[in-house]
């Protein structure tokens, strides 16, 4: 996301407990159940006087799915949101730009958009910001200036658990690198980082890199298939696709090697409860959404930022430090779906309670 120009902003991010657990009994979340979905009609006494747009193109992804839960209930809690659009499907750069003029066409005052890529839905944003309406990138950047940007620290993300991979193997070995989605600018940046704790650690040679399109069944697929073809590695990194591989490990009766992922549900218990299972995940927390929500009602509210790009500095939660069983503990719970990451409040800009993510629900709904 260097492409923005901006300077830096970085928010910390406390290493809390999250309790997204009642919002995806039996599936991903209740988001997940309708490709579009609009919630209307706040209450006047709430004060709303803001209607917002969100476009995002995955759906069925635990991360997205408990980000757009976030967006939801911080439009709830903020009660200044009247109307709350959501265009939330699985889609291409062509229905990201159809869904953005949509929200246009509707009179939004604000868009808050998870971008398909960071260039190619930028037509529809000199539109929607040529009209007066705020655009709010969550996740990934965008290149169109103007935009604003409330996101995780991808590149420190990438760079932190990689360094903490290549430590644990004394600088030495083979390790697979399983991406997300080439040319999404989350992904571009974990890369960045990635090399750049590669780069200190010569000893270290990447034995095979796929891309996983952040899809379980599809990172399943790949593991199984660098299994069969015995190519030999000492430890993995995954950007996100962590628990399902742990698993793929364990049905394929091959022995645990260092793993690497994010601060999802399932991985996070299998790091606490898995014998012999050394790892870490780096925290990602999809409450950016709310975040970027927050940010976008105070620059409609006239309080635009001195810095319009604030990033979200990530932990490492590993199970080889007591500082890390600590944190892992904090975080874990049993009833919470294994796709969703354990961050829910983000200091500063959310102020949803956890019944309200839980929930899952904005104005009117």
């Amino acid at each position: 996301m260097k492409s923005l120009g901006f300077v830096r902003s970085t928010v910390a991010v406390a290493a809390v407990a999250v309790i997204v657990g009642a919002c995806s009994s039996g599936s991903a979340s209740p988001a997940a159940s309708a490709a579009s979905s609009s919630a209307t009609g706040a209450s006047s006494a709430t004060g709303a006087s803001y209607t917002i747009g969100v476009s995002n193109t995955l759906q069925g992804n635990g991360w997205r799915e408990a980000m757009i839960c976030s967006i939801k209930a911080q439009a709830l809690a903020s009660g200044r949101v009247s109307s709350l659009t959501i265009d939330h499907r699985n889609t291409d750069a062509a229905g990201q730009l159809s869904d953005i003029r949509d929200l246009i066409a509707k009179g939004v005052k604000a868009i808050i958009v998870n971008p398909v890529s960071p260039d190619a839905v930028n037509a529809a944003l000199k539109e929607a910001m040529d009209k007066g309406i705020v655009v709010v990138a969550v996740d990934m950047g965008v290149t169109q200036a103007g935009a604003y940007l409330m996101a995780n620290d991808q590149l420190n993300y990438g760079y932190l658990g990689a360094k903490w991979l290549f430590t644990q193997l004394n600088g030495k070995g083979n390790v697979i690198y399983m991406g997300g989605i080439a040319g999404a600018s989350a992904d571009t940046d974990r890369a960045t980082g990635f090399k750049k704790a590669l780069a200190e650690f010569p000893g270290i040679k990447v034995a095979k890199e796929v891309a996983t399109g952040w899809d379980n069944a599809k990172a399943v697929q790949q593991i199984s298939d660098i299994l069969s073809s015995g190519i030999p590695f000492d430890g993995i990194w995954t950007s996100g696709q962590d628990n399902v591989i742990v698993d793929a490990l364990k049905t394929a009766g091959h022995a645990y090697v260092p793993i690497v992922g994010a601060d999802n549900a399932g991985f996070v218990k299998q790091l606490l409860t898995e014998n012999g299972l050394k790892g870490a995940a780096v925290t990602n927390p999809a409450s950016v959404g709310g975040a970027g929500l927050a940010l976008a009602i105070k620059i409609l509210d006239g309080q635009k930022p001195s810095d319009p790009k604030v990033l979200v500095t990530p932990a490492v939660w590993d199970n080889t430090t007591e500082a890390g069983k600590a944190s892992l503990t904090a975080a874990n719970d049993p009833a919470i779906d294994a796709t969703w990451p354990l961050g829910i409040q983000i200091p500063d800009w959310t102020t949803y309670t956890k019944a309200q993510i839980l929930a899952c629900k904005g104005p009117g709904e």
